[in-house]
């Protein structure tokens, strides 16, 4: 992961982290992996992994088992509604980047469904 300067690395941190559950990389109940664990595959202080996860734990999306680590948390409408959230801001993102480059929202759609054709396949729908 890249880290960009501009924002706190913890809270890029904690946008991989409920990404890492959106997409069931990291499932509903399942244990993450330890403070440290993240904190060597970020290149990161474990204080840093700690702030972040600590966010999750506020928001709900991870539940602390006391000094055994954290949980993924079981309720998937919440985990529905971070997913709906990320795909939201890319849509946003894409929808005023087509605006500034004079796209018209039919050209848009055809270009989307064109490309969604091409990569048919590579990916299982959520």
């Amino acid at each position: 992961m890249n880290f960009v300067a501009s924002r706190p690395i913890w809270e890029q941190l904690v946008a991989e982290f409920s990404r890492r559950i959106a997409v069931g990389q990291w499932r509903p109940g399942e244990r993450v992996p330890s403070v440290r664990t993240l904190a060597v595959e970020f290149g990161v202080n474990p204080n840093t992994v700690q702030r972040a996860l600590a966010e999750l734990d506020r928001r709900g999306l991870m539940v602390a088992q006391g000094t055994a680590g954290r949980d993924v948390t079981r309720d998937e409408n919440l985990i529905t509604q971070i997913l709906n959230d990320l795909a939201g801001d890319l849509v946003r993102g894409f929808v005023s980047k087509m605006r500034d480059l004079g796209i018209t929202r039919e050209r848009a759609q055809q270009m989307t469904d064109e490309q969604w054709q091409a990569e048919e396949g590579k990916y299982e729908p959520r």
